[in-house]
């Protein structure tokens, strides 16, 4: 892969420098200025390098889902697998632009299908944090007011088992991709991961 055209390969499959290029353009045009770094800078760079590992991804997944045999027919709606920002945190910023593609969302199903918990994890939450879904009071005045009073655990289970099935499904799916990228993909010099503490660009020091 020392072609300089190449920025990455994928299962053997050229990522172009042009295919980068191209993502950063449709981005740019996309996005106000002020909210993007400049082209050529050590900023810019990173951006760069972080699309690059968008395209790899997005590669990886459209591979894996050949090999499985997996469409995006009936994939979940996107909020369905990432409902806030702390889902969204949980997964990484690579994997959560990713799955924006039903492709990518109908994997997510495809590779999370047996990741459950178990009743001993939905006691244990419940114990540790009996006040996570309790709702508002009433006062006899109308007003709302906090609750000082926890659930009790069967009214709640179903929330907690959402919160938590979805927690360790995204934990789940961000392990199985990196795999998979490690197995998969080859960087060329200049676009590394951006977290990289070998590549110059990466400020993120201790």
């Amino acid at each position: 892969m020392s072609h300089p055209h190449v920025a990455a390969t994928v299962a053997g499959l050229d990522v172009t420098v042009s295919d980068v290029d191209a993502r950063e353009a449709a981005l740019r045009e996309a996005m106000p200025a002020a909210a993007l770094p400049r082209a050529g800078t050590s900023e810019g760079r990173q951006l760069r390098r972080w699309l690059t590992q968008l395209l790899v991804t997005e590669r990886v997944i459209a591979v894996e889902a050949a090999a499985a045999g997996v469409t995006d027919a009936g994939a979940p709606q996107e909020d369905e697998v990432l409902p806030d920002e702390t889902a969204r945190l949980e997964i990484g910023s690579i994997a959560a632009a990713a799955l924006g593609d039903p492709l990518a969302r109908a994997m997510y199903v495809h590779i999370t299908a047996d990741v459950d918990v178990s009743d001993a994890e939905v006691c244990d939450y419940h114990a540790r944090n009996p006040l996570r879904f309790a709702t508002a009071s009433h006062t006899e005045r109308g007003w709302r007011t906090a609750t000082l009073e926890a659930p009790a655990l069967d009214a709640v289970r179903p929330l907690i088992v959402e919160h938590l099935r979805g927690a360790v499904r995204r934990r789940a799916f961000r392990l199985w991709l990196d795999a998979r990228r490690a197995e998969l993909v080859r960087l060329a010099p200049g676009y590394e991961h951006p977290g990289d503490p070998r590549q110059p660009d990466n400020t993120h020091r201790h």
